[in-house]
């Protein structure tokens, strides 16, 4: 069944080298029991972990059943691992925090047979401790420990078992129990190898072979021919790589997972701590995208405010720190500029000529002084501010000079508080005005309260309140935003037909279009929106950093663990998805903890500061999908570094 030809193996050790063996040559045939014995360092553990594949020799052959397998890469070897060979070891290596019934399920995970769970049942009936499978090893004796490794050696139904000094830990009664195991389990056809230094445990195998600094000096069988048991058979070549694989992803997920969530939960504190810097960013993340989205769309409102398709004609020059060809020359504006462009037709809707000054409100006992704008009758349709109680004044109104006003909501909360100012009639600069309408609520732009405005007809202002003969400004709404340049140029023509300009003068008064000035505060906006965003996610960045630390710390300390579960068959993609998934699970857990710390930070903020907060499902996502990428991300080199462990060396380290 298994044979060596001139099997040799040095290691080196600092400045020494160290031939383990030298020349070996062996064969065990099946259904053998052999005792491999041998002092300390005389080779006897090297041979037995070059025979159940946890190592390779430097030279010479090594065939099972005829398939030569010395050179075969890691998960090839970790296949035969699962299907040939079960480990019984001296030190027990079962996984703490877990019970006995979890830690004789394990091989059969790696080795695709996960459906087959109620084996792990049958085997620790069959070692006699079915009584305590839902115990954990620190609830077991030496003893029983022993027994619950070999129930795991023989869960998936091996050709050898290998046992490397599987009594040398225990008592008499126990060391007699498991060699009781093992020759039962030998006289049931099971080949069995074991490494011992102890000659009565030896004496009870069929076979002892006695190494000596890496050479075989003597092999005795004690019974000639083995015979198998009847219905016993030999495992093809064929047979000898065959393995149930997991065929995608998703489902080598989902088979790692539970034993994933197993040591994350198993090491609270420290997965905890783990965490905590991906809740602190994610949390981060979305309490700023909350109050940037909010900032943008209390922008946004306040420049709809201002109306749409909006081009504003002032006086004066528009070069700022330039020089003017009409350097000191002003084109002021009257009601005859209005009239002209509200009759030019073509890409221009609507016009509203603008009068403002600072005016004195009184109502009864209360006074209060704010800002009086007078306007046309299309105000209200060019700059959105339909009023939500009452009206707007009419084309009437206007040629008559009416004493009527429509006032922003910050006046309505000084003069009248809650009550209705409708109908009622204030003093503005001594003079009577009926309040026939109250302004929708805009806030504030910069310094200025858009609400804190009495909004009465162009004529009123100009000749019974202000005293003014020119306007401020004229409004001009285009047609579309698409006709904007069209309906700037017509304006600026009817403009220097109107004042006769010259080529010297014809700078003398400019056209705004507000589109440009929104787009400018959005782009401010956004880009105030990504520095925040962009600030939080550099705290995800440091907690993906965590992340890699703990897990390489991890990796450190589990390493026993690791080489352990690459004995039982753990391929190197196996170790791998495992800690993926704690790193994934632990960034994904930190995440969902992290929206809702994020969405108690926003509202936190909102309700102190009163500033705008909007928590949008994009976030959200965008805020999970980056936790667990971090996780994917910074998971991978500890996880690479875990499955590139080598098995010996692993179930060696201290």
């Amino acid at each position: 069944m298994i044979e060596l030809k001139n099997v040799s193996k040095t290691y080196q050790m600092g400045d020494i080298t160290v031939q383990a063996l030298k020349d070996v040559s062996l064969k065990i045939e099946q259904g053998e029991f052999v005792a491999i014995i041998g002092a300390s360092g005389s080779g006897k553990s090297t041979l037995m972990h070059i025979l159940g594949f946890l190592d390779r020799p430097d030279s010479g052959s090594y065939t099972v059943f005829g398939e030569d397998v010395a050179k075969l890469k890691d998960d090839k070897l970790a296949i035969l691992r699962s299907n040939v060979a079960g480990f019984v070891f001296q030190q027990f290596f079962l996984l703490p925090r877990t019970s006995a019934i979890e830690n004789v399920e394990l091989p059969l995970i790696y080795a695709g047979k996960k459906d087959l769970k109620a084996k792990a049942h049958e085997k620790l009936e069959q070692v006699e401790l079915s009584a305590r499978e839902n115990h954990t090893p620190n609830e077991l004796s030496g003893g029983q420990q022993q027994r619950v490794a070999i129930a795991r050696a023989l869960v998936n139904d091996p050709l050898v078992i290998f046992a490397d000094e599987p009594t040398g830990n225990l008592d008499s009664k126990s060391k007699e129990e498991i060699m009781t195991i093992l020759e039962e389990l030998n006289k049931k056809g099971k080949t069995i190898v074991m490494v011992t230094h102890e000659k009565e445990m030896a004496e009870r195998a069929k076979r002892i072979i006695t190494v000596f600094d890496g050479n075989i000096i003597s092999d005795i069988k004690r019974i000639k021919d083995v015979k198998l048991p009847e219905g016993e058979r030999k495992m093809s070549a064929a047979e000898l790589f065959a393995r149930k694989e997991t065929s995608i992803w998703a489902e080598l997920f989902m088979d790692h997972l539970p034993q994933a969530l197993k040591s994350i939960f198993s090491h609270k504190m420290r997965s905890m701590l783990s965490m905590l810097g991906i809740l602190i960013g994610v949390g981060a993340v979305i309490a700023m995208m909350a109050l940037g989205k909010g900032a943008q769309q209390s922008m946004e409102a306040r420049l709809a405010s201002l109306g749409s398709n909006l081009l504003m004609v002032l006086p004066g020059s528009s070069n700022v720190g330039g020089v003017s060809l009409g350097a000191g020359a002003v084109t002021r504006f009257t009601l005859g500029d209005f009239d002209a462009l509200s009759k030019a037709g073509g890409n221009i809707k609507a016009v509203s000529p603008t009068v403002s000054g600072r005016v004195q409100l009184v109502y009864e006992s209360k006074n209060w002084n704010s800002r009086a704008q007078g306007v046309g009758v299309l105000y209200s349709e060019i700059r959105a501010a339909k009023p939500e109680f009452g009206r707007f004044f009419t084309e009437e109104e206007v040629k008559t000079r009416a004493m009527v006003a429509v006032v922003g909501t910050t006046v309505v909360s000084q003069l009248f508080g809650n009550s209705d100012p409708v109908g009622k009639t204030i003093k503005v600069n001594r003079k009577n005005f009926n309040i026939i309408g109250v302004l929708p609520q805009k806030g504030s732009t910069g310094f200025q309260d858009q609400d804190d405005v009495i909004v009465v007809p162009v004529t009123t202002a100009m000749y019974r309140l202000l005293g003014r003969v020119y306007v401020d400004s004229i409004d001009v709404e285009a047609d579309s935003l698409d006709v904007m340049a069209d309906a700037s140029k017509q304006i600026s023509q009817i403009i220097i037909a109107k004042h006769d300009l010259t080529a010297k003068n014809i700078d003398s008064f400019q056209i705004r279009n507000m589109e440009d000035i929104q787009n400018t505060m959005k782009s401010m906006t956004n880009t105030m929106s990504m520095l925040l965003g962009s600030i939080a996610a550099i705290s995800l960045l440091v907690g993906g950093i965590g992340i890699m630390n703990i897990m390489l710390v991890s990796v450190t300390e589990r390493t026993k663990e690791i080489g352990l579960r690459k004995a039982i068959g753990a391929q190197e993609k196996d170790i791998m998805m495992q800690f993926l998934i704690e790193a994934i699970v632990m960034t994904f857990g930190g995440g969902v903890i992290g929206i809702i710390f994020g969405v108690i930070i926003a509202f936190g903020i909102s309700t102190f500061s009163g500033w705008n907060i909007v928590i949008t499902t994009w976030s959200i996502i965008l805020s999970t999908l980056f936790s667990a990428s971090i996780g994917l991300i910074f998971g991978l080199f500890p996880a690479r570094k875990a499955a590139k462990l080598n098995p010996i060396e692993a179930l060696r380290f201290e």
